[in-house]
């Protein structure tokens, strides 16, 4: 790792070496990437490097995923194909019309405002979804079953394959989702969506075979010399945790787990411990937040465990929604 450091222009620390020595001599190996990398701009130069740093150290390369059927989803190619946008360039660059499926993208993209700004200009918009929400951009809404309450398949992180079945009877007229895309897929004449039964759509999926000898963490790409980013004076770089009970549209519903201890932080801003001193702030105080053109006043809570240069505001939440991308040099004053 010390040598991948100096390639790219970086003098390696001694936590650095300790890390590097602890991989060259330990019995067994991990380097593990979390959806911090995952989520990053340059996420294909982190994989490279983390996958460098494996092979050079023989140890094994492993995600942390960001969800439950992050697995399942890359098994069945949920992926854009063959000229295809991903979810961020289908907002970056954006389209006619869309259909969300479970997603609140005020929570769920990357890019809150970016993501509003662009289904607010499309000519169609229909959003499926167990509860009222999307109003001000949809044009269709589409209730489905909780997934929580419809039979369905999640593949974990290790390539387990779990499968559960629905207990109760969905609410009203609302259906399982597969089964309202089934609906409309057979509407337009589209091949694929002849399925009766949430078996026949997994054998389909999943096959019986080995699910295991399908999956790998490998990467293509070569590893690059890096460039340091450093943010501009008096700016800080953003980091965009997605705090435990905000994770989905359920449990950001939960207002029992909003009263938990693990949710207190998630509408508050974390700074540094240098910053926080500088402000002159105490627990609880207000800040203003900056990024780009988008504001936001928050509490502040004193972070030690933050690098000088950082500043979290977590994704996911009001707050979050407020601001712009996940990563990105923010400003901070006191309010």
């Amino acid at each position: 790792m010390a040598s991948l450091l100096k390639s790219c222009g970086t003098q390696p620390t001694d936590a650095d070496k300790q890390v590097a020595k602890s991989l060259a001599s330990g019995e067994r190996r991990l380097v593990l990437l979390g959806n911090g990398a995952v989520r990053h701009p340059d996420f294909a130069a982190i994989h490279a490097a983390a996958q460098w740093i494996a092979d050079a150290t023989g140890a094994t390369l492993g995600f942390l995923t960001e969800a439950a059927n992050t697995v399942g989803a890359h098994l069945v190619n949920a992926l854009p194909g063959e000229g295809g946008l991903n979810a961020r360039e289908a907002f970056e660059q954006p389209r006619k019309g869309y259909v969300l499926l479970n997603v609140e993208p005020e929570f769920d993209t990357a890019n809150p405002a970016q993501a509003l700004a662009a289904l607010k200009q499309a000519e169609m918009v229909v959003v499926m979804s167990p509860f009222q929400t999307g109003a001000e951009y949809a044009d269709v809404l589409l209730p489905i079953a909780p997934f929580t309450e419809t039979a369905g398949t999640f593949v974990n992180a290790e390539g387990t394959v779990q499968t559960f079945n629905g207990v109760v009877r969905p609410l009203g007229d609302t259906r399982p989702a597969w089964k309202v895309l089934r609906v409309l897929g057979s509407l337009l004449g589209a091949s694929g969506f002849e399925f009766d039964t949430a078996e026949e759509v997994r054998a389909a999926a999943l096959g019986d075979g080995e699910l295991k000898s399908r999956l790998s963490n490998k990467t293509g790409v070569a590893v690059a010399r890096g460039k340091s980013a450093k943010a501009g004076e008096g700016k800080f770089e953003r980091i965009a945790d997605v705090p435990i009970y905000h994770a989905d549209a359920l449990v950001r519903r939960a207002e029992s787990l909003h009263l938990t201890a693990a949710a207190r932080t998630a509408n508050s801003v974390g700074l540094p411990a240098a910053l926080f001193d500088k402000l002159g702030l105490k627990e609880g105080d207000a800040v203003r937040v900056r990024q780009g053109e988008q504001s936001v006043q928050l509490p502040a809570v004193r972070d030690a465990n933050l690098a000088e240069t950082v500043v979290r505001v977590s994704a996911a939440t009001p707050a979050g929604a407020a601001l712009g991308s996940l990563f990105g040099e923010l400003v901070v004053e006191k309010a």
